[in-house]
C-alpha cells in the first residue's frame, strides 16, 4: 500500500479539493448528457449556466489547491504529481463546456443517436477518473491502479473507433460542408476531451507507482 498521506503532507484538505476537482468535472459530463436529452426531446436547452458554474467552481478550486500547496511543505517532484492532476481535472468541465456550446449552435444537424454513444463514452470515463481519483485517498495498491487505468484506457480506444467510424461517414456520406464542419469540430472536442480523462488516470497511475 502506498502512503498517500505522506504525499499529501497529511493534510485531508488536498484530498477533499482533489476529490470535489473530480466531483466537478464529472457534474460537467452529466449536464452535457442532459443537454443531448433535451435537444432530442426538443425542449428549451439554451441555457448553458450549468456548464459555465461547473467550470467556474473547478477553476476555484485549482486556485485554492495551488494556494495550498504554497502553505504545506511538498517536494517539488510530488508537487508537481499534484499539479498535474488538478491542471488535468480543470481540463475536462472547460473542454464540456465547449462542446455544450457548439451543440446549440445548430441543434437540428447533430446525429442524436451516434452521438449518444460518443457522449455515454464519455460519461464512463469521467465515473472512472473520479472514482480513481477518491481511491487516493484510501491509499491504492499498484494492482488496482493498473486495473482502473486499464478500464480508462479501454474506454478511450472505444471512442477512437467509434470517431474513426463517424468520420468515415461523414466524408464519405452526403452532407454539405458546413454541416461536416460543425460535426467534425464537435468529434474532435469530444475525442480531446476524453484523452483528458485519459490524462488524469495516467497522473494517478503515476503517483501510485512513484510512492510504491
Amino acid at each position: 500500500m502506498i502512503s498517500i498521506g505522506r504525499f499529501l503532507g497529511h493534510d485531508q484538505r488536498f484530498y477533499d479539493l482533489l476529490e470535489a476537482s473530480a466531483k466537478q468535472a464529472d457534474t460537467s459530463v452529466h449536464h452535457l448528457v442532459d443537454l443531448l436529452a433535451k435537444i432530442d426531446n426538443k425542449d428549451s436547452f439554451r441555457d448553458m449556466a450549468a456548464f459555465a458554474e461547473s467550470r467556474r467552481e473547478d477553476k476555484r478550486i485549482t486556485q485554492e489547491l495551488t494556494e495550498e500547496l504554497t502553505k504545506t511543505f511538498v517536494t517539488p517532484f510530488e508537487r508537481e504529481d499534484i499539479q498535474a492532476l488538478a491542471a488535468s481535472l480543470y481540463k475536462i468541465p472547460k473542454t464540456v463546456e465547449k462542446i455544450g456550446e457548439r451543440m446549440v449552435i445548430s441543434p437540428q444537424d447533430l446525429p442524436i443517436p451516434s452521438f449518444a454513444k460518443q457522449v455515454h463514452l464519455l460519461d464512463q470515463a469521467a465515473e472512472a477518473v473520479l472514482a480513481m481519483v477518491k481511491q487516493l485517498r484510501k491509499g491504492m495498491n499498484v494492482r488496482t491502479a493498473r486495473e482502473m487505468n486499464a478500464k480508462l484506457q479501454t474506454i478511450e480506444g472505444e471512442a477512437d473507433e467509434l470517431e474513426l467510424e463517424l468520420l468515415r461517414d461523414l466524408y464519405q456520406g452526403n452532407y454539405d460542408p458546413k454541416h461536416i464542419i460543425f460535426l467534425r469540430d464537435l468529434y474532435e472536442l469530444l475525442e480531446k476531451v476524453i484523452d483528458r480523462c485519459r490524462d488524469a488516470g495516467n497522473v494517478v497511475l503515476q503517483v501510485v507507482l512513484k510512492n510504491t
